[in-house]
């Protein structure tokens, strides 16, 4: 799967990955939190390892082979910390209690606590305004997700396919964020899959708007260009930040913090062994 319609669909199963939390919510296919914990584990695993392994030395080699820039890799490592501020700054803006972070339940016996605060006023019209403004904030926060999966896979396939499960495994508690507030405001399941299903697809937005900018600005997504090489080096600095701020504290408050752990072993020994033999 190549070329830009191939990176889009990869962005696309990432962003819908929303849909499936807010199904194994709604109808109660519960997971254990031990599960989960692996699951979120190898997912950073996988994000880490690709960032530190692939992008960001890739980055700096083409950011060399180019001969633009005098210092070109310090402008790579400029880059990356300039992706981890971008995140930074979405994370920042968005309020805590709406933060998509902050999924704390499997099921619909286990609401999350903002959301048991709120149903106790019985006030539904404040419990559906808690569900729309979670929706909102995790489909921005999920804008430079949607770019990193892009540029990943149109980089390459294989690298893109790690980032669409890592990504994809990341949305699950998001998608439940979303659920859970609008079924308990609304008491329709359609409604809450619907509303944590779009909340993913500003995923697709975000790789649109990329191609959209690069195109306006004539710069290549690939190639031998300067601008290639920091716009991956940004995407390590994203990823990086997600694995460490959101996937591996989400895991540890899932399940046991050495279940956590060898998730992100695995994670990495995946990719590492699918590096070595594709």
């Amino acid at each position: 799967m190549t070329g830009v319609l191939g990176a889009l669909l990869l962005t696309l199963i990432a962003g819908a990955a929303t849909g499936i939390g807010g199904a194994l919510v709604l109808f109660k296919k519960k997971l254990s939190s031990n599960t989960l914990a692996g699951a979120l584990g190898l997912s950073a695993g996988v994000m880490i390892f690709i960032s530190l392994a692939e992008l960001f030395p890739e980055a700096q080699t083409e950011i060399m082979a180019t001969g633009s820039f005098r210092h070109g890799e310090a402008l790579v490592l400029l880059a990356f910390f300039a992706g981890m501020g971008i995140i930074t700054l979405i994370d920042f803006l968005i309020p805590e209690y709406e933060n998509p972070h902050e999924a704390s339940g499997l099921s619909l016996d286990a609401k999350t606590a903002a959301v048991g605060v709120v149903e106790q006023t019985g006030n539904e019209k404040a419990l559906h305004r808690l569900g729309i403004m979670s929706a909102l904030a995790i489909a921005i926060h999920n804008f430079p997700e949607g770019i990193a999966t892009f540029i990943g896979a149109l980089n390459d396939p294989q690298m893109g396919a790690g980032i669409t499960f890592a990504i994809s495994i990341h949305n699950i508690p998001e998608g439940i964020a979303v659920a859970i507030p609008i079924y308990y405001a609304t008491k329709s399941k359609g409604k809450a899959l619907l509303y944590a299903t779009l909340s993913g697809f500003s995923e697709v937005i975000g790789a649109l708007l990329c191609l959209a900018v690069t195109a306006i600005f004539g710069v290549e997504l690939t190639g031998d260009g300067p601008v290639f090489p920091l716009i991956l080096a940004a995407v390590a600095g994203i990823m990086i930040y997600i694995s460490l701020d959101e996937l591996l504290p989400t895991a540890e408050k899932y399940g046991k913090h050495h279940i956590a752990i060898a998730g992100v072993v695995i994670g990495m020994a995946i990719m590492g062994i699918s590096l070595l033999i594709i």
